[in-house]
């Protein structure tokens, strides 16, 4: 995380309470199914605050090098419309995330419901208030697809795999 803490706006007194909300992703390769969950999450929260994950947090989860650097990735997402701050995620842990940043929502990619670690996530937040939302990802896009199109574009060889895997339904 980094190192400042969260600042969002007070409410103003006797006003309900912001409902302040959490979208982490690489947003490697930004496309049109990253705007779609930032877009979202804001449609359900006062305040997002987007959780840009590290490079080195992408190679240990996700094993990915990030083709855009995180200081570039913070910089586009952080001038998002939708999205009120942007922090580096430099911990696996999110509860170690929330006790710094306190949020009330938790938006996630649908990959993880029902998931072990989705069932756990959900109950540890549920202890501490915390809402779990989930979000379908956008089909026809993804940053994997970018990287695998960007990779047949600079590799003959690699061109070829990726034609035969979206031939067969694996892409």
């Amino acid at each position: 995380m980094a190192a400042e803490q969260s600042v969002f706006p007070s409410d103003s007194e006797g006003a309900s309470p912001l409902r302040i909300g959490y979208a982490a992703g690489g947003f490697d390769l930004f496309h049109v199914g990253h705007l779609n969950i930032l877009k979202h999450a804001k449609s359900q929260c006062d305040y997002l605050i987007a959780g840009v994950v590290s490079d080195e947090m992408l190679e240990l989860t996700k094993g990915v090098t990030p083709v855009v650097p995180l200081f570039e990735r913070l910089e586009i997402v952080r001038h998002i419309s939708f999205v009120d701050e942007a922090v580096a995620e430099v911990v696996e842990d999110k509860m170690e995330t929330w006790r710094q940043l306190r949020f009330d929502v938790f938006f996630k990619g649908d990959d993880w419901r029902g998931t072990p670690r989705g069932t756990r996530l959900e109950r540890e937040f549920a202890a501490v208030g915390v809402d779990v939302v989930y979000f379908p990802y956008t089909v026809n896009t993804s940053s994997t697809m970018l990287r695998r199109a960007l990779d047949a574009l600079t590799r003959p060889d690699a061109a070829a795999r990726w034609r035969s895997q979206a031939i067969e339904g694996t892409s």
